[in-house]
């Protein structure tokens, strides 16, 4: 399908908080790292929250124009902090939020980091959220390929980690490969780190 797609601004911030919520409600990590139901209602939208804030300041939030999808995107280069790291500013604001949670919310992150590939520039795609009713339509892939074909064009990779099985194979249609080694969370699920080469090259 063919969709328009805009860059998000702060003015978007409170619809894309609630669509990345409500497409990420399921979501085993999510789930994961807030088990508890009531803490789960709590902290999830605001604790996601806190990386759409850092995307519209220092990276990149696609949308598509209708709100039913957006993306958050971050430019990585080796050798240095990259664009997304998660300062101790905004650390300690996500540890906050996530209250009982912290630990688990703390070894995503560190597990994840252990996984992520610092020695080469590449554009980081955090997460792409599908609202409930149009999953299953094409939009994330119509959302995704006008920053796969600048990547294609700037001869960049691209870099991510799917955190079920559907996203996966999702991935795995538009490039992506799995970089070989997964991320195991504690009696929990598995999230699959995946690369795109740039096509063309």
């Amino acid at each position: 399908m063919s969709v328009e797609v805009r860059q998000g601004t702060t003015e978007d911030r409170e619809q894309l908080v609630r669509l990345i919520h409500e497409a990420f409600r399921d979501d085993p990590v999510s789930r994961w790292v807030f088990p508890d139901p009531a803490e789960f209602h709590r902290a999830h939208a605001p604790f996601l929250g806190v990386f759409l804030d850092l995307a519209l300041a220092v990276g990149r939030v696609d949308v598509t124009e209708d709100g039913s999808a957006a993306a958050l995107w971050f430019p990585r280069k080796p050798g240095a902090a990259g664009e997304g790291d998660v300062d101790d500013e905004t650390g300690a604001r996500l540890m906050a939020i996530a209250g009982r949670s912290r630990v688990r919310a703390e070894t995503v992150g560190r597990l994840t980091d252990e996984v992520h590939p610092h020695d080469r520039s590449h554009e980081y795609l955090q997460l792409i959220a599908v609202s409930p009713q149009h999953q299953g339509q094409g939009r994330g892939t119509a959302l995704l390929a006008p920053a796969l074909e600048r990547c294609d064009r700037d001869g960049v990779p691209a870099y991510l980690e799917a955190s079920n099985p559907g996203s996966r194979r999702l991935y795995e249609r538009l490039g992506f490969t799995f970089t070989g080694t997964a991320v195991h969370l504690p009696d929990g699920p598995v999230m699959w780190p995946m690369w795109r080469e740039p096509r063309g090259r």
